[in-house]
């Protein structure tokens, strides 16, 4: 039952899907702050945040100034989202080396999230995948609501085949299988990535988003990795949630995801301690207490757990 692969890419998507539904804005100083904390903390794949409009996301205002200020590990990957084309302009501009494209296979979703129909999302994303591509950066194309959606309920894995298909034609290099409203489980985590990795080439890689809405995150971290998922998103604390999605609450907490990966034996190159400690600080920042749970058993507790378990 537990056939598991031995490392797994981990990316941190507090800084973008985490930040963007809070009131809280940071200073580039403070962005950068915890940018070096996950990476000490072994991080190496961080999402700093997106190139959109400030009108709409205020919090993602500053994340040019971010990326020319940063200074650039080579051993991690810098990764934004970008959602239109004057976003991937100024992400060329800055030198984004990995980016993010996604649009829903939701119908209303796509309609509330971007004042889109699903087919003209379908046609805008063309251009964005190709660009994104021919400028040589490495790209991902997601697809929002894979799992289920909070306005329509089940999604055809039918209409996600057929955005995942797209992708794979216009050369992304992964494909983003996102559970936006936190209504999957492990069987339908199983089930999809199975069907999608059937249906795209095999360079193209297959990563997980999932949301922890109704406690079933790590679970469905776990069917991923049986159905041979390797890259999944978490969030510092477990922040994050969709503005637009009813209930939605944050993503797979990532000093959580590190220690469950850790005591199955799956290396990520993390040390999750690390990861718990600046979860309380940003908490401290945000002003609220976080959902992620190995931030709050405390140091005495953290300090006792071993891997014993894998010897």
């Amino acid at each position: 039952m537990y056939e598991l692969p031995p490392n797994v890419v981990i990316e941190d998507e507090c800084l973008r899907d985490g930040l963007q539904s809070e009131k809280t804005q940071l200073s580039v100083e403070e962005i950068i702050g915890f940018i070096k904390g996950m990476e000490a903390a072994g991080v190496r794949r961080i999402q700093v945040g997106s190139f959109v409009h400030p009108k709409w996301v205020p919090q993602m205002a500053n994340t040019d100034e971010v990326f020319r200020r940063l200074e650039r590990r080579s051993d991690v990957t810098y990764t934004a989202l970008v959602l239109n084309e004057k976003g991937l302009q100024r992400a060329i501009a800055c030198k984004v080396p990995h980016l993010s494209v996604s649009i829903s296979a939701s119908e209303m979703h796509s309609r509330k999230n971007t004042n889109r129909t699903l087919a003209e999302s379908m046609v805008q994303i063309r251009d964005m995948i190709s660009g994104s591509v021919n400028a040589g950066i490495v790209t991902r194309g997601g697809i929002q609501s894979a799992f289920g959606c909070a306005y329509e309920g089940a999604i055809s894995p039918d209409v996600v085949c057929d955005i995942a298909r797209l992708y794979d034609r216009l050369g992304a290099h992964e494909i983003n299988l996102a559970d936006s409203a936190g209504l999957g489980n492990p069987k339908s985590i199983d089930a999809l990535a199975r069907r999608v990795r059937a249906e795209v080439s095999e360079r193209v890689k297959l990563s997980l988003h999932l949301h922890d809405t109704r406690g079933l995150g790590v679970a469905n971290m776990v069917a991923g990795l049986q159905a041979g998922i390797t890259i999944f998103d978490v969030a510092l604390g477990g922040l994050g949630g969709c503005p637009f999605i009813p209930g939605a609450a944050g993503n797979v907490a990532a000093e959580d995801a590190a220690y469950a990966l850790e005591e199955m034996g799956v290396a990520t190159g993390i040390d999750w301690r690390k990861l718990a400690d600046l979860a309380l600080v940003l908490e401290k920042r945000i002003g609220r207490r976080l959902p992620g749970r190995l931030a709050h058993l405390g140091a005495g507790a953290n300090a006792c757990v071993t891997t014993s378990s894998n010897g």
